[in-house]
């Protein structure tokens, strides 16, 4: 089922991944209070977890290799294909990088992604502007970028899961509503009933398609 080659010791691979997915996310966020700069500091945590287990030292499969080995004992734990625990465990039979977990992990991944650099766009557009980012993701999410981290780290737990990264999951998930909800206290202090009707008008972080735009104008402030 999994090839018997070793894939672990690849400190190289741990570096080299962790920098691109942290400066790729960098490259959108562009983070500047501390705020911003705690957000994205617990990602990239997140990240060099993940990899950490994905390329340098396996320590779910460690913690985990007598109870794997007693019931899946024709499988080589130490091979990189094996670390794909959710198509090991669920009896996928061929290239784990083709299982449904796996392909379902790149459309959150790349959905996120997608959702941080859109959002940056339209804030970018707003503070050059001197208005409230209500456009593009904005018109559906008060946080879109938030919303964005999330998906991505919820696609590597699809694709590579381990015990730190499910510890770390939760606690980055109410992270990033604390920080949503320190962001709003302190656009309501500064903006008033501007923000609260966008507010009423925007759902925080799951949208409702049914409605596109229409959100009122006004001074930008940092939103997540």
């Amino acid at each position: 089922m999994h090839t018997d080659i070793p894939a672990y010791g690849l400190w190289s691979l741990v570096i080299l991944n962790s920098a691109i997915f942290i400066l790729f996310a960098y490259s959108f966020f562009k983070p500047k209070t501390p705020r911003d700069w705690r957000s994205f500091g617990a990602f990239s945590a997140f990240l060099v977890a993940l990899f950490t287990e994905m390329y340098g030292f396996p320590l779910t499969i460690y913690f985990l290799s007598g109870w794997l080995q007693s019931r899946y004992p024709n499988v080589n734990w130490f091979s990189h294909d094996a670390g794909h625990l959710l198509e090991t465990l669920f009896g996928w039979r061929v290239n784990p990088h083709f299982g449904p977990f796996h392909i379902l992990s790149f459309v959150f991944i790349g959905g996120g992604f997608w959702l941080i650099a859109a959002a940056w766009n339209v804030l970018f557009a707003a503070q050059r502007e001197g208005r409230l980012a209500t456009s593009g993701p904005y018109a559906h999410l008060r946080h879109p970028q938030y919303v964005g981290f999330v998906l991505v780290m919820f696609g590597f737990l699809l694709q590579w899961p381990t015990i730190l990264t499910l510890a770390m999951f939760p606690v980055l998930v109410i992270m990033y509503v604390k920080l949503a909800q320190s962001e709003e206290t302190d656009a309501i202090g500064r903006f008033g009933d501007e923000y609260r009707r966008y507010m009423q008008k925007v759902p925080a972080f799951i949208p409702h398609w049914r409605r596109a735009g229409g959100q009122p104008s006004g001074t930008d402030i940092r939103q997540g």
